[in-house]
C-alpha cells in the first residue's frame, strides 16, 4: 500500500532579499513514495549546481557512479527512494529542496516512511518558517506545514510527538493528550 502525502504546491519567486516571498498556492496535489522519489530527482543538478559540485564530486558525496548521476539529470534514471533520502538529508539546507518540500524533508520523509507507527522524533526549532499553529494547549501545539499541509504536534520543548496526513487524527491525538 502507498502512503499519500497530502501537499499543496508552491510556487516560490524569488526575490533579492528575501528568497522566499511572493508564495503563490497553485493547486491541491497528493504526493507520494513515487512523486517524493520524482521531484528529488527533478532537482538533483539544481542542488548539485546550488552548492557547486561537479558531476564527479556530486556523486561521490551521494554514493553513486558518475554515469548514474548523469543519467539521472537526463531524466533517464532515478534515484531510488535511498538516494532521495540521501540528496535531502545531505542537502538538508538546500533552498531549492526547501521550495519544493517546505523546508527541510525530514518531516515528509518520517511520513511517508513511517504509516502505521511512531518512530522516537528528535527535538524541532518550533516550526518558525514552515509551520503554522492551528490549535495550542498549556503543554501541546498542533501545526500545519504551509507546503506540504501535514500536520505535527510538539510538546513544550518543541519536541516532535506525533506527525500525520490527517487533520481529525491529529485533533483526536491532540485532545487525549491533554
Amino acid at each position: 500500500m502507498v502512503t499519500l502525502f497530502h501537499y499543496r504546491v508552491i510556487v516560490l519567486h524569488q526575490t533579492g532579499l528575501m528568497p522566499w516571498a511572493n508564495m503563490l498556492v497553485i493547486k491541491d496535489r497528493i504526493m507520494d513514495r513515487k512523486e517524493f522519489i520524482g521531484k528529488a530527482d527533478e532537482k538533483l543538478k539544481l542542488v548539485r549546481t546550488e552548492y557547486g559540485y561537479n558531476q564527479e564530486k556530486m556523486a561521490d558525496i551521494l554514493g553513486i557512479s558518475k554515469k548514474t548521476l548523469v543519467q539521472i539529470e537526463k531524466g533517464r534514471s532515478s534515484l531510488g527512494w535511498t538516494g532521495a533520502i540521501a540528496l535531502c538529508t545531505i542537502f538538508e539546507r538546500s533552498e531549492v529542496l526547501g521550495a519544493v518540500f517546505g523546508g527541510g524533508a525530514f518531516d515528509m520523509i518520517m511520513a511517508l516512511a513511517f504509516q502505521d507507527s511512531e518512530p522516537e522524533y528528535p527535538k524541532t526549532m518550533g516550526g518558525k518558517l514552515w509551520w503554522k499553529t492551528l490549535e495550542e494547549t498549556d503543554k501541546y501545539k498542533l501545526q500545519q506545514n504551509i507546503v506540504s499541509q501535514h500536520y505535527r504536534i510538539l510538546d513544550q520543548q518543541d519536541r516532535r510527538i506525533t506527525s500525520s496526513f490527517e487533520l481529525q487524527a491529529s485533533k483526536d491525538y491532540l485532545k487525549n493528550l491533554k
